[in-house]
């Protein structure tokens, strides 16, 4: 969204990144059961702070994150950040005193927290929290995966091809929904969670248009899942582009998952982490 400063002179909003951190993980109850899946951790850290270090660290630092199942606890760990993360002197009386002793690397980070429902489905997720959504582009992916996607290089390939949608593409088991993209990185069909898939399929990492994907979102009801009437739409009409992604990609929807993320991560060999 262009807007104006104080010389008269226009710009731009940096874009800001929309997660989704509303479901209730039912395939990792071991891990879901007392927490929102975004909390569960890895090395130590919720992989919703992984997600987010992917992100700032490629310049995009302005979060929305949707919540549902358990969002007071995410809230919580960002109110409570700073004491957290650091080291820090407390000094007790009828005014107290918090010294920090060390720095995080998290300064500027400016996160909105959308409260969108506890049974809300993705689709609905994404249209309760857009109003927070100022920038011309955003990005938007789910709360449960990591990858060393170069969101730069999905923005300029986003903006270059001026459709309302890109998505980036990926290689994975046929649990999860396939996408049919044609020679010139058309999504000509999108097929949520298929019998059988031997193409590429949705990785999540979005980014979007914001002008005109409200039409997309309709009706705008609490059972509009994002993976089927959007998606579906936005393949229909040919405003649904794929950017390869042949990196590393992966999820965290069972317990296997889990370990597989953190003993990756144990061993210095995170892909993911680029920061």
């Amino acid at each position: 969204m262009a807007l104006m400063d104080g010389h008269g002179e226009r710009y731009t909003l940096p874009m800001q990144v929309m997660i989704l951190c509303g479901g209730l993980g039912t395939r990792l109850r071991e891990e879901t059961e007392y927490r929102p899946k975004p909390m569960v951790e890895i090395g130590g850290r919720p992989i919703l702070w992984h997600i987010m270090k992917i992100y700032a660290a490629q310049g995009f630092n302005k979060f929305v994150l949707c919540l549902g199942y358990k969002g007071a606890m995410i809230k919580d760990y960002f109110l409570n950040y700073e004491t957290l993360n650091n080291d820090f002197t407390l000094t007790l009386g009828s005014t107290k005193k918090v010294e920090f002793h060390n720095a995080h690397t998290e300064d500027g980070w400016r996160i909105t927290f959308v409260e969108t429902g506890a049974a809300a489905m993705t689709g609905a997720r994404v249209s309760r929290a857009l109003p927070y959504v100022k920038s011309e582009n955003f990005a938007l992916t789910y709360g449960d995966g990591v990858a060393d996607i170069d969101v730069k290089a999905e923005l300029a390939f986003h903006k270059k091809h001026g459709c309302q949608a890109t998505v980036a593409a990926v290689n994975a088991p046929s649990r999860f929904g396939e996408m049919v993209i044609d020679e010139l990185e058309q999504v000509s069909d999108f097929r949520e969670k298929p019998d059988t898939a031997a193409g590429r399929i949705n990785g999540g990492f979005f980014i979007l248009k914001r002008a005109g994907l409200e039409r997309y979102l309709q009706p705008a009801e609490e059972r509009l899942v994002w993976e089927r009437q959007p998606l579906e739409k936005l393949a229909k009409k040919r405003q649904l582009k794929a950017f390869d992604h042949s990196g590393f990609w992966q999820p965290m929807d069972t317990f296997r998952e889990f370990e597989l993320l953190n003993k990756l991560w144990a061993e210095g060999k995170a892909p993911w982490k680029k920061w």
